[in-house]
């Protein structure tokens, strides 16, 4: 059975991915909101070339960091991009490892699956598909990634060992692991921890520096690197509580708390 925060994060990303999807055809910008997804995209995304992308696919973007950055992805690889949204990640990566490569996108998200397979049809790409499943449960065989990549979804899962013990299992030896997530930088109170809105909002779920790299050499990963780069001031994080709608929650919580609390960190590992 599936857990309450689970249900919380599927309903919240499906909701997302119907209203991107209803949009389809239409002039993004004709509201004051939703191109938001566009000028944060373009902020994280910053050297990526995201015009020949679909707007559908950039709009539907939601992460921390950008993990292309250091995921060195070359010719012929094959990717699995975990929780792969509307593909942003999935079509940026299909650029770079050509024709010879392939790139796997794994969501549990059936709006958001539907959404990243018509934006496949509208890019024409041949070296990507599109997977149902949880990253806890991985539907590929061991052994058949090059390197894995994500956007600020380990820290929405429950379970992060079993998560990442599953990204081990699918990587090649040799294999790494290039993820972009959120982490805790200083200690936040419980209550926080425990929000299933403060999940959906990608904040309850984060783990510390110290507990990621536990977690990640407990699964056998080694030559673990952890930078954060992205410090969420007080200001960053009420402007992601607006964008999600969680003004609410957040207006009850001590911004001196949380600021600087957390931060987008590009996370790198290998498979020995």
């Amino acid at each position: 059975m599936e857990s309450d925060i689970k249900n919380k994060v599927k309903k919240y990303y499906g909701g997302i991915a119907k209203r991107v999807n209803s949009r389809i055809g239409n002039n993004c910008c004709s509201t004051s909101s939703c191109c938001s997804g566009v000028s944060r995209s373009s902020l994280i995304y910053k050297g990526e070339n995201l015009n020949d992308l679909p707007k559908e696919a950039v709009e539907a973007s939601l992460g921390c960091a950008n993990p292309l950055l250091f995921a060195e992805l070359k010719n012929g690889e094959t990717v699995l991009d975990l929780g792969s949204g509307g593909g942003i990640n999935v079509f940026m990566s299909s650029k770079y490892v050509g024709q010879t490569g392939k790139v796997y996108g794994l969501d549990m998200t059936d709006e958001m699956l539907e959404l990243a397979n018509k934006n496949k049809e509208k890019m024409g790409v041949t070296n990507v598909t599109f997977l149902k499943g949880f990253i806890e449960d991985i539907p590929l065989q061991k052994e058949t990634i090059d390197v894995i990549i994500s956007n600020c979804v380990i820290n929405l899962c429950e379970s992060k060992e079993k998560a990442l013990s599953e990204a081990y299992r699918v990587l090649k030896k040799g294999g790494r692991l290039a993820i972009a997530d959120i982490v805790v930088l200083k200690d936040v109170p419980e209550n926080i921890r425990h929000s299933m809105e403060m999940w959906v909002g990608c904040i309850a779920g984060a783990l510390s520096v110290k507990k990621y790299e536990e977690i990640l050499k407990k699964v056998g990963f080694k030559d673990i690197e952890i930078t954060p780069v992205n410090i969420y001031t007080r200001d960053v994080i009420e402007d992601i509580a607006k964008q999600k709608n969680l003004g609410d929650t957040y207006s009850k919580i001590d911004a001196a708390v949380v600021d600087g609390a957390f931060a987008g960190a590009h996370v790198k590992a290998y498979k020995f």
